[in-house]
């Protein structure tokens, strides 16, 4: 089995609020990795260190959990860090901050080098309580960001209200596990016609 041609990623969504994460690079690419993260949690507890800061990484630090340290990277920054992003303009550091990365077991994420990926920052839409994840395993953000328009547009923007109601409903299904989803699959089947 060629592993190159699968997509072997296993999506999850993480509590981003719960977490430490460390951007190390603060221009343009930084910036879209940062707008990229708060835009879908902005509650992420984010530290930025670089040693030059983008105006925009700034304004959107006093809006968010987003601290900022203006020195270059060091190993030292690795502490207590759950994930990494490295978004600098030198791959030498990237590669670098990668290995350290490696060493410490921390999830990292290297900009525009999928080699260097744990993994991917793919393309988000939200609705209200529905969240839909979209990656294309690293080969075409474009194609990811395409998928995003098409789904926000086609997914309803009362949505949300839909998603409450079930879970109301949902609570008040008796019988067991299998009984409940069966009940539910009846219920939203109508949902996949949309």
């Amino acid at each position: 089995m060629n592993l190159e041609n699968n997509n072997n990623l296993y999506p999850i969504f993480l509590k981003a609020h719960q977490l430490n994460i460390l951007l190390i690079g603060a221009g343009n690419v930084g910036l879209e990795k940062l707008s990229f993260l708060l835009k879908s949690s902005p509650n992420a507890k984010v530290e930025v260190v670089a040693p030059e800061i983008h105006p925009d990484i700034k304004s959107l630090a006093k809006k968010h959990h987003v601290a900022i340290v203006k020195q270059a990277y060091t190993n030292a920054y690795l502490d207590k860090k759950d994930i990494v992003i490295a978004a600098t303009n030198k791959a030498q550091l990237n590669q670098q901050i990668h290995t350290d990365c490696k060493e410490k077991n921390i999830l990292v994420n290297v900009a525009d080098t999928p080699a260097y990926c744990d993994f991917y920052l793919g393309g988000i839409v939200t609705k209200g309580n529905v969240k839909i994840a979209i990656s294309t395993n690293g080969k075409s953000p474009t194609t990811a960001k395409r998928l995003r328009q098409f789904f926000e547009e086609i997914i309803p923007e009362d949505i949300n209200e839909l998603v409450e109601n079930l879970n109301i409903y949902r609570k008040t299904i008796k019988g067991n596990f299998e009984n409940k989803v069966a009940t539910l699959n009846k219920l939203t089947k109508s949902l996949a016609k949309l």
